[in-house]
């Protein structure tokens, strides 16, 4: 499956796309082609035409604009969204996150639907702890080394 990134979709993203997906599918940035500055309709019709499958963008505004949802809709590619719910750096950590774990999976999942599909990454949730501290010394696990008591 080809598919390309907008311009709304941070740069820095197509290497780690592109190593997680290597020998699966072809990901490229508008940077890298031809195609950017494009306006996002003609960019639609331009996409196709170079033989994308699909376009990932953060830009939540094309699906407000009702010329821009039919230009979607007769494009006929996989519309793939993300949102960055939470403002800043951290933010953008937690959309692009979620971006890059789950990419993979629906470009396997949309490499044998043959029509078009509306997805929509859902961003990292920041209230919920995805890691574990432990303290060793309070509250060792039990692979850790155990202190023998001296006798």
């Amino acid at each position: 499956m080809r598919v390309l990134l907008d311009e709304a979709v941070p740069t820095q993203l197509l290497e780690p796309l592109q190593h997680l997906t290597k020998g699966r599918h072809d990901i490229a940035h508008v940077v890298n082609t031809n195609l950017k500055g494009q306006k996002d309709v003609p960019l639609l019709r331009m996409a196709v035409e170079l033989g994308f499958d699909a376009i990932v963008t953060n830009d939540i505004a094309q699906l407000a604009d009702p010329a821009e949802t039919k230009a979607i809709a007769k494009s006929k590619l996989h519309h793939i969204r993300y949102s960055q719910r939470q403002l800043g750096l951290r933010g953008l950590a937690l959309a692009l996150g979620a971006l890059v774990a789950e990419l993979p999976t629906i470009l396997d999942e949309l490499s044998s639907i043959t029509s078009q599909r509306l997805v929509r990454v859902h961003g990292l949730d920041p209230k919920k702890r995805r890691f574990d501290i432990i303290d060793p010394s309070s509250d060792p696990p039990a692979y850790w080394p155990r202190r023998r008591s001296r006798p």
